[in-house]
């Protein structure tokens, strides 16, 4: 059983933990001697898993852009080499690119050190086989192993090897590219395009540089390519509204055809068209699904729960596809997706609100260059027949207002408290003749109004992680989110555990 030391580390299917002074009222707890003992953790975990002995392993490490970023690698590094590991470490890298260096160079894991858009202090460890991102199981056996000291027999006999896997990775998106395009300039798919790239200073700014660039694509414009762990300019996230106002202003301001984001370590991303609107959210999800199901007989696409009524229709209606919401969080997402495959329906696509998209065709690793790989070629194609990226959105409905409010749970046992909320809901909606329950819905309850009582819907869930339930609504009228919000009021005023 994890103390709450270790307890903490925890996030979900990633350690995360403070690693820099700097905020606060936050205490490092990252140390070197608490990173050590979670590589040796990670060492006697993989040994099991691959049934070999640590000095038969291959293990590569990376890192993103966070000024704790070398001290972190350093203490994971030693501890491989004390347990005979033979190490590779490709140094400043993206969390995708980690994954594939268990395909093109054999590794048998993989560790990327980073806390993805978290602050500047914060730093964590994710870890990947050839079998993808490891499952939160195997995150609380890593954290008991380091609580326990576990450590493996002495070996002292590793080895380490620098490479440049990043230029490596960036050529086969530059292969994909290529082919896909199929351009009478084969070797310069992107001549006559001008494309810029935020990269808030994260990982990132090798697409301009190694990608876009070497494709023949005009890059001037682009900004934040430089990584700085402190973070300068805004925070790497495709979720942010500054970062996406930092994107859409460089688009405009450049008169480029697309503009791309991405988080700090490039698992998530987002985009920009020409006319500097956002293509994030359910926008983001509609064009991958596009994109996904182009020249199949249908298939399903899984999102999370927060999805629109209009992304449903789009993905149904217009794209004749079929939608499956699932739980938040990008893990529970890809995981499902993966489950309906191997079950025989065809997924091609599982992709998440906040920019984790992943796709069957690339091993389902949530990989934000890939995904904008994929919008870019799309542009190229269309160019051909005198269309525009934002032509395949046409018909997706947008709705007029959406809101979010986040509700703090009061009551120690947050999850059972939350638990209790939600079924009270639910045989609350049942009694009200103007609120209809979504059969289709896997998290939380959701529920729908029409025009006279809101015009659209609300979400309440139990969040992943926190003591917090949120609750999203959305309208297709103007007013109608308040509409709404006042129809849930009533349901507040009959239930306890919740701050409003």
């Amino acid at each position: 059983m994890l103390d709450n030391f270790y307890k903490g580390f925890k996030s979900g299917t990633d350690i995360r933990g403070v690693a820099s002074e700097g905020v606060e009222g936050q205490v490092v707890n990252l140390t070197d001697d608490a990173v050590k003992k979670m590589a040796n953790g990670f060492v006697l975990w993989l040994s099991d898993f691959s049934d070999k002995k640590p000095s038969e392993l291959t293990i590569s490490v990376g890192r993103d852009s966070r000024i704790s970023g070398e001290r972190i690698a350093a203490a994971v590094i030693d501890s491989f080499k004390k347990a005979g590991v033979k190490v590779i470490y490709t140094n400043l890298s993206s969390t995708p690119s980690m994954f594939m260096t268990t395909v093109d160079l054999g590794c048998d894991g993989a560790v990327q050190i980073t806390a993805s858009h978290h602050p500047f202090n914060r730093n964590g460890l994710k870890f990947f086989t050839p079998k993808g991102g490891l499952e939160a199981k195997d995150i609380e056996i890593i954290l008991q192993h380091a609580q326990d000291n576990d450590t493996p027999a002495p070996e002292n006999n590793g080895t380490v090897e620098e490479i440049d896997y990043m230029t490596r990775y960036s050529q086969h998106l530059c292969d994909i590219i290529k082919r896909e395009v199929n351009a009478e300039d084969y070797d310069l798919p992107l001549k006559g395009f001008k494309i810029v790239v935020d990269a808030g200073n994260g990982v990132g700014g090798f697409y301009a540089d190694k990608v876009l660039k070497v494709l023949g694509a005009d890059t001037e414009g682009s900004v934040y390519l430089d990584p700085d762990g402190m973070f300068p300019n805004h925070i790497p996230n495709p979720e942010d509204k500054t970062a996406m106002e930092s994107i859409s202003r460089a688009v405009l301001d450049s008169k480029a055809d697309l503009g791309v984001i991405f988080d700090t370590d490039v698992d998530r991303g987002g985009a920009v068209d020409s006319y500097g609107k956002e293509i994030n959210r359910n926008r983001l999800v509609a064009l991958a699904a596009a994109i996904a199901l182009e020249g199949t007989e249908g298939g399903t696409i899984v999102t999370d729960s927060v999805t629109s009524s209009g992304l449903k229709e789009f993905i149904e209606n217009t794209l004749g596809g079929k939608h499956y919401r699932y739980r938040r969080g990008y893990k529970n997402v890809i995981d499902k997706g993966i489950e309906l495959n191997n079950k025989g329906e065809f997924c091609p696509l599982a992709i998440e609100t906040s920019g984790h998209a992943a796709m069957k065709e690339n091993y389902f690793l949530d990989d934000g260059a890939y995904l904008c790989t994929k919008i870019i070629i799309k542009m190229a194609q269309l160019k051909k027949q005198g269309k525009t990226i934002d032509m395949l959105l046409e018909d997706l409905k947008e709705p007029v207002e959406s809101k979010e409010i986040r509700f703090k749970i009061t009551e120690e046992d947050f999850r059972a408290c939350g638990e209790r909320i939600i079924a009270d809901l639910e045989a609350y909606a049942k009694n009200e003749p103007d609120w209809i329950v979504a059969d289709d819905n896997r998290e939380g309850i959701r529920v729908s109004f029409d025009k006279e009582n809101g015009d659209g819907w609300l979400l309440l869930r139990l969040s992943v992680h926190d003591p917090i339930m949120p609750l999203n609504i959305e309208s297709d009228s103007a007013g109608g989110v308040e509409k709404i919000y006042n129809e849930f009021y009533k349901f507040l005023e009959t239930t306890k555990g919740l701050e409003y």
